[in-house]
């Protein structure tokens, strides 16, 4: 997870949204880590999650990541969710809940149709660490626009 947060912090130095992403193989090593990157390439699958199941997919040569975990530093969306499912993936870790775009605010039964991969997810790990940096990134935000 500390990677991760290296990553978030990559992001909040370049004013994106401060959220970090790694992908780690079955052995324990990073193969992939990222972080949001919507404003700066300014398309809406930029985040996080996302550029680093691609990073890691394209580092084995395979988009099934067996035996991968991914850990983030906020809750996933729906969309990033979603494609470490259809990644295969082991689990997903994250630190901060997302009160407004996490996964778990997602009423449909999308997830309901890859209940063969049972994803282990675990919420909640280095949680005020994250937390804190996004509150720290969204009141500068605040601030710059006066009020």
């Amino acid at each position: 997870m500390n990677a991760a947060f290296e990553q978030a912090q990559e992001g909040y130095s370049k004013e994106e949204v401060p959220v970090g992403a790694v992908v780690v193989d079955p052995y324990g090593a990073i193969i992939a880590q990222a972080y949001n990157q919507v404003e700066q390439l300014g398309i809406q699958r930029a985040h996080a999650e996302m550029i680093a199941l691609e990073q890691a997919a394209l580092k084995i040569g395979n988009w099934r990541l067996l035996g991968c975990w991914l850990y983030v530093t906020l809750e996933p969306c729906s969309m990033c969710m979603g494609c470490a499912q259809l990644s295969r993936m082991a689990g997903v870790v994250y630190g901060a809940p997302s009160p407004l775009f996490g996964y778990r605010l997602d009423n449909s039964d999308s997830f309901q149709v890859y209940k063969r991969n049972a994803l282990v997810v675990i919420g909640g790990v280095e949680m005020q660490k994250s937390e804190h940096l996004l509150k720290k990134f969204f009141h500068k935000k605040r601030t710059q626009k006066g009020g």
